[in-house]
């Protein structure tokens, strides 16, 4: 059996977090509306529906090259049937205590969502919003390139190698490691694992963080 690898053991400047899979789940809701979409289009749903995640939806709809869509107008369709349907979301377990023990303006949310679904999602999780929030239309390439997280530590004025990033997704933690960041995977709404030596965490029911004699921030497992 292969050996969890351990969280960082470091102490950083402020912790990025991805949001869909991250901290809160919307999986239901996302599957849903993708799914009535797709259904729409004749692609096969079941198929189609594990590719949208991690992704901007314009992105996700561009990559199927369908004759006659328009990527940005059916993006917009599907971003306000996303902001209608919030039935089913919910923060993941101990996030919103986790997110609450970290110091004002020493933590962001970077997601692949446009930034009205954002809002909308982490309201209906229950969770407060950032002083910094990185959404979709905030970048010009989303992740896996490196641009989300590295504008999340430039609006938070620290170093990228100072941030932890918390992601579910390969996009993300490719993103991550491109912008010089470590990481942490949470694995509470995947099917299968991923194929990724980064430290691994279901939710953060077991996590704490520390805010250091100097001000930094370490993760740690629960005793």
């Amino acid at each position: 059996m292969t050996a969890t690898p351990a969280l960082p053991q470091r102490d950083f400047s402020a912790f990025l977090f991805d949001m869909d899979g991250t901290i809160l789940t919307s999986i239901k809701a996302a599957e849903r509306v993708w799914g009535d979409w797709a259904a729409g289009h004749g692609l096969d749903v079941a198929a189609f529906l594990p590719t949208i995640h991690g992704k901007r939806t314009e992105e996700t709809i561009r990559a199927l090259e369908l004759p006659g869509v328009d990527p940005v107008a059916e993006a917009a369709f599907i971003t306000r049937a996303e902001i209608e349907d919030v039935a089913g979301i919910e923060a993941i377990e101990g996030a919103a205590d986790f997110i609450a023990s970290l110091p004002a303006g020493r933590w962001a949310i970077v997601t692949s969502a446009p930034r009205a679904l954002a809002e909308a999602r982490i309201a209906a999780a229950g969770l407060p919003l950032p002083a910094v929030l990185v959404a979709a239309e905030d970048v010009e390439r989303g992740k896996p390139a490196p641009d989300p997280f590295l504008l999340g530590a430039r609006k938070l004025g620290v170093k990228p190698e100072d941030c932890l990033v918390f992601e579910d997704t390969l996009a993300g933690l490719r993103s991550a490691a491109a912008a010089g960041m470590d990481s942490i995977v949470v694995t509470v709404t995947h099917a299968h694992p991923l194929e990724t030596d980064v430290a691994s965490v279901l939710d953060y029911a077991d996590l704490r963080a520390v805010t250091t004699a100097d001000g930094l921030l370490r993760v740690q497992r629960r005793p």
